[in-house]
């Protein structure tokens, strides 16, 4: 491979600064959101005492598992020494921890008192699965941050491939305790099941990947610097493998339980009769989400057109969205079975509704400009992208 260069973005273009900007409204309407939900209490929400995690849980999940997925493309250059995916770890890199910033934010901002985070971060009960993720988090954001120091530092490159073991390692921990927070809830039909540790890793592959392409592609059209094909072509492959993966895991996930009979009223709710919850998981999850980018990704009249790619990439996004809607909220919204064998007649037997609020829509919206636009600021002030990555540049004849 050809040496890279790596250059910071100009940054005073009429775009740039109305990207900065935009993004900056988001963040403004989000913290205005967060002023209004805890001035009035969270009864201005579409949350209840059923429903107590809401829309900006399924952004700030969604931000945390993409965000361990964003590193998917350093890790292939540092754990298995894929040469072509080199110039793009820093900002794989820079991308996760951007994205984690943004998950974590919403997350704080809705505890109803963020105030006492600081409890949650200095008194720790090991019994929990919330204990164990503030450790993971944390722990993210230093191996991360290490490992980049390292990519940039000229002196410590040598050890930059044991950082990345380290960090990969620790991201597949820290997306088993995300998927183990619902593996682990028992009381809730939808989500006891081993299967969501390794389906939750998945999702973050595919989730990650789609976020970091849309990234990867709107930086150098916007900045005028050359992409070569190899590179999109690998990605645009590898986003396929993931899609269809996340795919098959939820195949295996419903067809584990329609196996169990104590399981076949929650899969009834989920897949047939679940009103807007089984509108969203076969046209939002299945269509949108799955088939759509597929067909987009390999078809062959549309598989080397990057605009198509971009869109399959957004299509990914927006169904990994519904996926975790319906998974947390559809999940709640079913009936604990509270007294196993008997018919609860009023209050916790029926069905909970839920309407998602605009406040909790905007909170969870600027946690993608927050985000984004640490992103936005870090590029133009680190050289964070490669000057080109031009197919003579990224050298296909190189053995990758």
């Amino acid at each position: 491979m050809s040496q890279v260069r790596y250059l910071q973005i100009d940054g005073r273009s009429t775009g740039y600064l109305a990207l900065i900007a935009g993004l900056g409204v988001l963040i403004v309407a989000a913290l205005l959101s967060v002023y209004y939900m805890e001035h009035n209490g969270h009864w201005v929400t579409g949350m209840s005492n059923r429903i107590v995690w809401g829309t900006p849980h399924v952004f700030a999940i969604f931000l945390i598992v993409a965000a361990s997925g964003a590193l998917n493309v350093a890790s292939i250059s540092s754990v298995f020494q894929k040469k072509l995916y080199k110039p793009l770890s820093r900002l794989s890199g820079l991308t996760a921890l951007a994205l984690l910033a943004g998950g974590l934010m919403i997350l704080v901002l809705d505890l109803g008192r963020p105030d006492r985070l600081i409890v949650a971060m200095t008194e720790y009960n090991f019994r929990s699965i919330f204990a164990w993720n503030i450790i993971l988090y944390n722990g993210f954001f230093a191996i991360v941050a290490v490992y980049l120091w390292m990519m940039f530092e000229r002196r410590m490159n040598k050890f930059s491939s044991n950082a990345g073991i380290a960090a990969f390692a620790w991201r597949l921990i820290l997306t088993t305790g995300t998927g183990s927070i619902f593996g682990f809830l028992v009381a809730r039909q939808a989500y006891d099941a081993v299967i969501m540790a390794p389906m939750f890793i998945i999702m973050s592959f595919s989730f990650g990947l789609a976020m970091f392409l849309l990234i990867l592609m709107a930086s150098y059209k916007w900045t005028e610097r050359d992409l070569g094909d190899v590179v999109v072509d690998r990605l645009r492959k590898l986003l396929g493998v993931f899609v269809s993966a996340v795919l098959y895991f939820v195949i295996v996930y419903h067809l584990g339980n329609l196996y169990l009979a104590e399981n076949s009223g929650v899969e009834s709710f989920m897949l047939m009769n679940g009103g807007i919850y089984t509108q969203l998981f076969w046209i939002g999850q299945i269509i949108i989400g799955s088939f759509a980018p597929l067909f987009l990704i390999y078809h062959p009249s549309t598989k080397n057109n990057r605009s198509m790619l971009g869109l399959a990439s957004v299509l990914v996004i927006l169904g990994g969205m519904v996926q975790l809607y319906v998974l947390i909220i559809g999940g709640q919204a079913y009936p604990i079975e509270m007294f196993p064998g008997m018919t609860v007649l009023e209050g916790y037997g029926q069905i909970a509704s839920y309407t998602p609020s605009l406040p909790e829509l905007l909170l969870g919206v600027g946690g993608f400009g927050v985000a984004l636009i640490a992103i936005a600021f870090l590029v133009k002030f680190l050289p964070f992208l490669p000057e080109s990555l031009a197919d003579k540049v990224a050298d296909p004849h190189t053995k990758v």
